[in-house]
Formats: structure tokens, sequence, C-alpha cells
């Protein structure tokens, strides 16, 4: 179950608000998501595995830690916050911090996207997405 949401590592990328199937978070007044219905977690960790920041921390259990059960500061020092991506294989190469992280595409996450990070289309080429992205599948040219 989500425990841990870190406004000091967080970059306000709401990555985690587009990865969650059941809307657990809310984008807080300073762009850091907040859990806003924990008990709607499914502990799927695909919040975690999206931050690119290593911002969060998700308990592998079905029930909400005791309150103060669960120390950020602890968590950092004993690499457990963030630590499920990479255990996944989705951290290496990536710049911790870098808003365009290496790891899987997030569906939705073209309009997250800055213009300047954009791939060209090439030319007689549409893409299936909008606007285009390094790694998105492209439909061949019509003859």
């Amino acid at each position: 179950m989500i425990e841990v949401v870190s406004a000091e590592r967080c970059i306000a990328c709401d990555k985690c608000v587009l990865a969650c199937p059941t809307n657990v978070f809310d984008t807080g007044a300073d762009g850091v998501p907040v859990i806003a219905r924990q008990d709607d977690c499914q502990t799927c960790f695909m919040c975690e595995a999206y931050c690119p920041v290593d911002a969060l921390f998700v308990a592998p259990t079905t029930h909400p830690a005791a309150p103060g059960g669960l120390d950020e500061t602890e968590l950092a020092a004993d690499g457990r916050l963030g630590s499920y991506r990479a255990h996944i294989g989705w951290g290496r190469g990536r710049t911790p911090g870098a808003r365009l992280a290496v790891g899987p595409e997030l569906p939705g996450a073209a309009r997250m996207v800055a213009p300047s990070a954009q791939e060209p289309e090439p030319a007689g080429t549409t893409s299936t997405t909008a606007p285009a992205q390094a790694g998105t599948a492209r439909k061949a040219p019509t003859p």
C-alpha cells in the first residue's frame, strides 16, 4: 500500500498520478502529489515503478502502516525508498531527477513531453500518437 511521497525528492512530474489505476493521488497545491485515497490502493507498485526520482514507497502490505510507523529518512537510509524501480530493472541508465527518465513509456505521457524533447515526424509518415515521442510506433506510409 502506498505509504510515502517524498516532497524532498519529488519533481512534480505527476507520473505517479497518471500511472495509478485507482486514482489514489491528488496533485497538491505545490505540485507534489498527496495520498488522498490510500484505502483505494491495490499495492500494484505502478506509481513507484514510474517515479523517475524514487520519491515513493509502497509497502508490500494491503493495510496502512501504523501512524508514525514509517520514517522517510529511515526508508531512504536503508535503500527502500523507491527501491521497486531498481528491482524490476527500470533504473539502469537513467539520470536521477530527469523529467524524461529512461524506462517504459507511460501511456498518455505525450502531454508531459517538452516540445524540444519531441522527435520530428519523418516525411510521409503518420504518428499513432500525438505528439511524436522517441520509441513510439509509427504507421507505415500508405502507397
